[in-house]
C-alpha cells in the first residue's frame, strides 16, 4: 500500500503503541489537515488529546465491526489479530487494513533488504547482520520488530535494510532480496489461532523472498519450504555451522564461542544465520566475521546482571516459549540452576517441555504467573526430578529462588520464563527490569538494543 491511496480515504488507525504512533507521525508529515480517527485503550487517551491535533478524533475504546466498516482504511498495530471475528466482518464489508510495515514496503520497492523472521533469535540474527554489514563499510539499517518501526526511519536511505518481521507482520512485507527463517516452533496461538495457522503466517515471508535461508537442522522448516526455488541453509556440513565449540565454514574454524559475547549454542546458531546471510548477499562473510567479537549482545537475552549474595542472576527475559527456555537450561549444564518460569498462559502445550525438562531437570523450579498452575501440573506428571514451587506472581518467585539457590554453592537463578509476561507487565522488557530490581540490582541501567537505525 501506498501513502497515495490514503490521502482521500477515509482512515483510521488501531492501536497507540510504538507502532501506531509512529504511523499517526508519518501520516502528519504528509497529510497535516488530513481528519483521522485514532482507536487506543482509555489509558492513552489523554496523553494523545493533550497534542491537540484538531485533525485526529481519538476513541478511547476497541472498535467493533460497524465502527471499522465505517472507514475505507484501517492501519492496525501488529499486535491486534487479523483474525479477529470484527476485522473478518469488516473486510467483508469492504474495509481494507494495513500497517506501517505495508506502507514502508509500499514506499521502498527498490530498498535492498534482508528480513528475518523466526520463533527465537530473529532480534539477534537481525542485529548481528547489521553489525556484520556495518563492519565491512556498508550503510546498514537496523529497524522493525526489534524496536524501531520502519515508518521512523521514513524517506531515509541506506544500502542495506535489516529488518525483523513477527509473525504478525510477515504477511505485509513486500519482495525482499533475503528472506532468513531462523527457528520455528509453537508461538502466539492467542493471535494465530492455531499452531498450523501460525507456521503458514510466519512463512509468508517465503513467498516474498527472491533467496530464502533456513536452518538445516530444522526439520519442520526444511519440510515447510522445500518448494522454494532459491532455498540456502546453515548449519549444514559444507557452511556455516557450529561444532566442536566453535563456529565452522565447513571444516574451517573461524571464532571459538567460549572468545565471543555471545552465550548459548542458539545463539551461535544465530551467528551462522547471520554470516551466511551476509554471504548470500554477496559481502566477504569471513572479513565480517572478526566483528563477532565487539557485538553487544541485545538486553535480557541470557543476561547476566552479576552475582549478589553468592547467586549468579541471570535475565532471559525475552524467553517466550517452552523451547526458549530449554535453550537457556541447556547454555548453563552443569550448574546448580533455580528456574523461573511462567507468566501470560497463551494456552501451549508444555508436555514436550516437562519431558525433556526432566531429563536434565535444574535443582529448583518456581512456577508463577497465570500460567503457572498449568506448568506445575506438567512437571509433576512428568515427575521432573526437583522442588517444584508454584507462586502467583514474579516478586515471590524471586524471593523463593533466592532461598533455594543460595542452599547451592555458586548458585545461579534463571529468569528464563517460556511464557509472554502480560498478565503482569507491559513487555519483557519490563518484567526484565523488574526481576533485576527485586534481585537487587538496578534495572534501570539495563540499557536499550544499541544500533537501531542507520549507520
Amino acid at each position: 500500500m501506498r501513502f497515495a491511496e490514503l490521502e482521500r480515504a477515509n482512515v483510521a488507525i488501531w492501536g497507540c503503541g510504538r507502532e501506531g504512533r509512529s504511523v499517526l507521525a508519518a501520516l502528519r508529515r504528509r497529510f497535516p489537515d488530513k481528519p483521522l480517527t485514532l482507536y487506543c485503550k482509555s489509558g492513552e487517551a489523554d496523553a494523545v488529546r493533550a497534542r491537540c491535533d484538531p485533525h485526529l478524533h481519538v476513541a478511547d475504546a476497541s472498535p467493533d465491526a460497524d465502527a471499522l466498516a465505517s472507514h475505507d482504511i484501517v492501519i492496525k498495530s501488529p499486535g491486534i489479530s487479523a483474525y479477529k471475528p470484527e476485522i473478518l466482518a469488516a473486510r467483508e464489508r469492504g474495509t481494507r487494513f494495513a500497517s506501517g510495515t505495508a506502507l514502508w514496503f509500499g514506499e521502498n520497492p527498490d530498498a535492498r533488504v534482508v528480513a528475518v523472521t523466526g520463533t527465537k533469535g530473529k532480534s539477534t540474527t537481525t542485529a548481528l547482520i547489521a553489525h556484520l554489514a556495518r563492519a565491512l563499510g556498508i550503510r546498514t539499517a537496523l529497524a522493525g520488530n526489534i524496536g524501531l518501526p520502519l515508518l521512523d526511519l521514513d524517506g531515509q536511505q541506506a544500502d542495506l535494510w535489516a529488518i525483523e518481521l513477527s509473525s504478525f507482520q510477515t504477511g505485509e512485507a513486500g519482495p525482499v532480496e533475503l528472506g532468513v527463517v531462523v527457528s520455528l516452533a509453537e508461538e502466539h496461538l492467542d493471535w494465530h489461532g492455531t499452531r498450523e495457522r501460525y507456521i503458514a503466517d510466519k512463512l509468508k515471508l517465503a513467498d516474498v523472498s527472491c533467496t530464502l535461508l533456513v536452518d538445516a537442522q530444522s526439520p519442520l522448516l526444511l519440510r515447510h519450504t522445500t518448494a522454494h526455488p532459491r532455498r540456502a541453509t546453515f548449519g549444514d556440513p559444507d557452511g556455516w555451522r557450529v561444532a566442536d565449540r566453535a563456529i565452522l565454514h565447513g571444516s574451517e574454524r573461524i571464532a571459538d564461542l567460549a572468545a565471543l559475547p555471545l552465550h548459548g549454542a542458539h545463539n551461535a546458531r544465530n551467528a551462522c544465520a547471520a554470516l551466511a546471510a551476509i554471504e548470500l548477499l554477496g559481502f566477504d562473510a569471513r572479513a565480517a566475521a572478526g566483528a563477532l567479537h565487539t557485538f553487544r549482545p541485545l538486553p535480557h537475552r541470557l543476561t547476566s546482571l552479576g552475582v549478589r549474595d553468592g547467586i549468579e542472576w541471570i535475565d532471559d527475559s525475552i524467553s517466550t516459549t517452552p523451547d526458549a527456555a530449554l535453550a537457556a537450561l541447556e547454555s548453563l549444564r552443569g550448574r546448580p540452576v533455580t528456574l523461573i518460569l511462567g507468566g501470560y498462559d497463551r494456552g501451549l502445550d508444555w508436555t514436550g517441555f516437562a519431558r525433556e525438562l526432566a531429563q536434565h531437570p535444574p535443582r529448583a523450579a518456581i512456577v508463577q504467573g497465570a500460567g503457572g498452575p498449568r506448568i506445575a501440573h506438567a512437571l509433576r506428571d512428568a515427575r521432573v526430578g526437583c522442588a517444584i514451587e508454584e507462586t502467583a506472581d514474579l516478586a515471590t518467585a524471586i524471593a523463593r529462588a533466592h532461598g533455594h539457590a543460595q542452599k547451592q554453592a555458586n548458585g545461579v537463578v534463571l529468569l528464563s520464563p517460556g511464557a509472554p509476561s502480560f498478565d503482569q507487565f507491559r513487555d519483557y522488557a519490563e518484567r526484565g527490569r523488574a526481576f533485576a530490581r527485586l534481585a537487587g540490582f538496578d534495572g534501570d541501567a539495563i540499557g536499550e538494543i544499541t544500533g537501531l537505525g542507520i549507520a
